[in-house]
């Protein structure tokens, strides 16, 4: 039976094994998912997990539970050396093995892509997963919490800036819903005026979401603006060193939570230890049909699809001739490569990757969105209902759908959840500092020994006195 190798599980990835679990016949073949995480994150959700609109784990979704017939493997892949159709598997706990396959399939997706900026490594945050996503929530939390307890001054005013690196959607969501959610805290928090929070993005070109119309930018800007964000164009971040932001406009000021979200690239450890060919922005060469290739050529047995792909966009409607890094593409990519692999196993021809975008839309915090699709812009509540009704009908499996549904419900009618877990991230710390410990041993001292008695100097003896 061919062996069927799935490196990454994020959209493409679990999409991939999804399709293949469905249209495979029984013992056609089998199909192996390797991913560090034991879930597939739902990205579009991750702005509304860090506003706190979205329970955490609603917006994953877990592998072993959905891919029933796939075997699961928590670990990394380490090594692809394709000429051998061999993969280094590297778990957690453990030695690392080789697994021999017959068909590989590369969708590890990408990272955050940063600049040797100083202090951003030491200080920023990024938003490609949950935990990021759950961090950030936290930390507004927690900062609203100790600026309430402080008196006005620079601390506070650090407490309460936050800022955010990137004016793509992700960038802009992330923003507008930090927004939305530190001025609901107010309402908890009457010791904090919403003069004193702060909010700023740094977009180094001269407009932000180029997957918009630029009037409808400039819309998003100017709400952002009424509702007090301020957004920086054609400016860069020169430094970040302990907090304090230093603009290429001369500007500065001090931030406790600086989230990056200026772009991404594929990701590094699956694309560099592989012999599998990658074109001049680290990405594996794919061709139109999602075979590892070019024009001219094909890697037998190989397929890429999603963020760590090149895969050209037919439609002319890609940056530089190839689809944009977006789960839209990634989710049709990871469908189409399953019916690719499985007509190739009955010896047929694979179809080629097309897809027109149809619109872009964006979330703006409770009750704002965009819209964008072509040359209709919708604005507002409408385009909001939009954002929530496409992402929560795109999210998979019906069992998610409800569950983050029934969340917005609850929301609806309860409020946002504002209990912060910061004292997650250590657990042990409360057990750790009041946990009772043996008393080391006591070591007996020897007893000390008696000082030797002094001899006493005889006595002399008594000469006889002369008779005088």
């Amino acid at each position: 039976m061919p062996k069927i190798l799935i490196v990454g599980g994020g959209y493409a990835g679990f999409y991939t094994a999804w399709k293949l679990e469905k249209w495979l016949r029984r013992g056609e073949a089998e199909v192996t998912i390797v991913d560090p995480l034991p879930y597939m994150t739902y990205q579009p959700f991750l702005p509304e997990v860090a506003a706190g609109s979205i329970e955490p784990r609603h917006a994953v979704v877990a592998q072993r539970r959905h891919l029933k017939k796939t075997n699961v493997v928590t670990a990394k892949v380490t090594r692809i050396d394709h000429a051998s159709k061999v993969a280094t598997i590297t778990p957690e706990v453990g030695e690392p093995w080789e697994f021999d396959y017959d068909v590989v399939v590369v969708t590890g997706g990408a990272v955050s892509r940063t600049f040797p900026i100083p202090g951003v490594a030491e200080n920023a945050i990024g938003l490609k997963s949950i935990e990021e996503a759950v961090a950030i929530r936290d930390r507004v939390l927690h900062n609203f919490d100790k600026a309430a307890a402080l008196p006005a001054g620079p601390e506070r005013q650090r407490l309460l800036t936050f800022t955010v690196v990137g004016g793509g959607f992700a960038g802009i969501e992330v923003f507008a819903e930090l927004r939305s959610f530190a001025s609901a805290l107010l309402e908890y928090y009457p010791q904090i005026s919403f003069e004193e929070t702060h909010f700023h993005l740094i977009e180094a070109m001269g407009r932000i979401m180029p997957e918009v119309s630029l009037p409808t930018s400039h819309w998003v800007i100017k709400h952002l603006a009424q509702r007090g964000a301020e957004v920086h164009l054609d400016t860069q971040l020169t430094s970040a060193v302990d907090g304090k932001i230093e603009l290429s406009t001369g500007e500065s000021f001090e931030s406790d939570l600086i989230v990056w979200t200026a772009g991404v690239m594929a990701n590094p450890g699956i694309v560099r230890t592989s012999d599998l060919p990658v074109e001049e922005r680290g990405r594996i060469k794919t061709r139109a049909d999602l075979r590892v290739g070019d024009d001219e050529t094909i890697v037998a047995d190989a397929w890429a699809a999603g963020d760590i792909s090149a895969v050209p966009d037919l439609t002319g409607g890609g940056v530089g001739g190839y689809c944009v890094p977006n789960a839209q593409h990634a989710v049709r990519q990871g469908k189409l490569l399953a019916k690719n692999i499985v007509a190739v196993l009955r010896g047929e021809d694979p179809k080629q990757y097309i897809h027109k975008n149809l619109g872009a839309v964006a979330g703006l915090g409770i009750g704002q969105g965009v819209f964008q699709s072509k040359g209709l812009a919708i604005k507002g509540l409408l385009a909001w209902f939009a954002h929530r009704g496409y992402h929560g009908l795109a999210m998979p499996s019906w069992e998610r759908k409800f569950r983050v549904f029934t969340g917005w419900w609850n929301n609806f009618w309860l409020g946002r959840d504002i209990v912060e877990l910061a004292a997650v991230q250590t657990p042990r710390a409360g057990f750790e500092a009041f946990a009772s410990r043996p008393k080391p041993p006591v070591v007996e001292a020897a007893a000390p020994a008696e000082p030797a008695k002094a001899e006493k100097p005889a006595k002399a003896a008594k000469e006889p006195v002369a008779a005088k």
